[in-house]
């Protein structure tokens, strides 16, 4: 049978090709849970209860108990974005009979991952209405674009030294004409407005996700790196009984890009969250401190399997297996928030959950990627641990995970949320 932990990642993910999308999709979730979405300019309740709001592709939300002012948080932080190519501000192009989309990349695709994919549109529109400006959602799952390959009659190296220039060789047709078409208009019929302003939209595969291989125990999809974990930490926000601690789930937009933006995990949007909750339990400054003394950041981010076909990539003392279990991620150099206090704090909540934990360490000779624990670390002062879900595939077009680890990963959370 099916696991329907995975299955309910495929519909999530589905419903997410872009970080707005994924905000949407978890403020529908936590509304069907009675979350309360709050807006950052207006007063905000007192009374016990779940809230949460959004900035952009970003989400907090929490449960508001009925506890002292300087209790700690849990916070449970992930990411919203993924690598994609993002369509520019004057992106209409016509070359050698064909009519194509100018579009710039955003964080670190896996440029191969990205030919000859049929590709759809989603992201935020701004509009000019009559009383100012209006954002709107947009999503096109219609085969609108596609990054032709070159034939390899024309490359006869291409299988042995592919080199792609992502000015040149990625740039999607969209029609055939020897003059440019107007995306502007073509947008603004889609969003039924004669004056489009601005917008943020990325391309999206439109292969949908499932579950793959002989037993069915794989899951295929597009942005497993970190709707995986934005689903996970959705499920076990809701799941978490009512609190001792105060649970927190953080969905930061922009990593991909260093997350140093208004929304980003460098942003304050965190840390004034954490103090208006604080002040709505009719708490102090120094009740912000003492309560972020008491807090411990959970930073869930995919972690890298062992590739079968690459196992030197990997150390290997600390190999990772997919249906394996969650990853504690650790670095002497930093480039992950862990340390000991942390560590322990997330092997008791997999303990308490019942399930496996894995251990990633990077090898000596090879660099390290990073996320939001240690940044969340710097701004928060709180302890912090850095885990992840183990895929292969990380950062291209279409991810690879286990079946399993969806379940396991939702159910480790939920215990760091509500501890026993």
């Amino acid at each position: 049978m099916p696991d329907d932990a995975a299955l309910d990642l495929c519909a999530f993910v589905d419903a997410a090709p872009s970080a707005f999308h994924a905000c949407a999709e978890a403020a529908r979730r936590l509304g069907g849970g009675g979350f309360v979405e709050l807006a950052e300019h207006a007063a905000w309740p007192t009374a016990p209860g779940g809230y949460f709001l959004r900035r952009g592709g970003s989400l907090l939300a929490w449960r508001h108990a009925d506890v002292a002012p300087a209790t700690g948080f849990r916070v449970l932080a992930a990411h919203t974005d993924s690598p994609n190519l993002r369509v520019k501000p004057q992106p209409d192009l016509a070359r050698s009979g064909w009519q194509q989309l100018a579009v710039e990349v955003y964080g670190a695709p896996l440029w191969n991952s990205w030919l000859d994919r049929d590709l759809g549109l989603s992201g935020q529109v701004a509009v000019r209405t009559p009383t100012g400006v209006e954002t709107r959602l947009v999503r096109v799952d219609d085969p609108v674009l596609r990054v032709p390959q070159l034939a390899i009659h024309l490359d006869r190296d291409s299988n042995t030294s592919l080199a792609l220039n992502p000015q040149q060789h990625l740039t999607p047709v969209w029609g055939v004409g020897t003059s440019p078409r107007s995306f502007r208009s073509w947008l603004g019929e889609l969003v039924e407005s004669s004056d489009v302003l601005a917008w943020t939209l990325m391309t999206h595969d439109l292969t949908a996700s499932r579950l793959i291989g002989a037993a069915r125990d794989l899951v295929a999809a597009p942005r497993l790196d970190n709707l995986a974990t934005c689903h996970a930490g959705v499920s076990a926000l809701l799941a978490a009984a009512p609190p001792r601690l105060t649970p927190v789930l953080a969905l930061f937009d922009h990593e991909e890009v260093g997350s140093e933006s208004d929304r980003g995990a460098q942003s304050t949007l965190l840390t004034s969250t954490l103090e208006r909750v604080v002040l709505c339990r009719g708490g102090a400054r120094d009740d912000l401190f003492r309560a972020l003394a008491a807090t411990v950041v959970a930073s869930g981010d995919m972690a890298h399997a062992t590739h079968p076909n690459y196992p030197e990539r990997h150390d290997p003392q600390h190999q990772v297996a997919v249906n394996g279990g969650p990853v504690l991620k650790t670095n002497a150099k930093l480039r992950y928030a862990t340390d000991p206090t942390g560590a322990a704090t997330f092997r008791l909540a997999c303990d308490q959950a019942g399930v496996p934990l894995q251990q990633f360490v990077a090898r000596n000779d090879m660099p390290c990627g990073s996320t939001v624990g240690p940044m969340t670390a710097a701004r928060t002062g709180a302890t912090t641990v850095d885990f992840g879900a183990p895929m292969l595939s990380m950062h291209s077009a279409r991810e690879l995970c286990g079946a399993k680890d969806p379940a396991m990963y939702a159910a480790a959370l939920t215990a760091f949320l509500d501890p026993a």
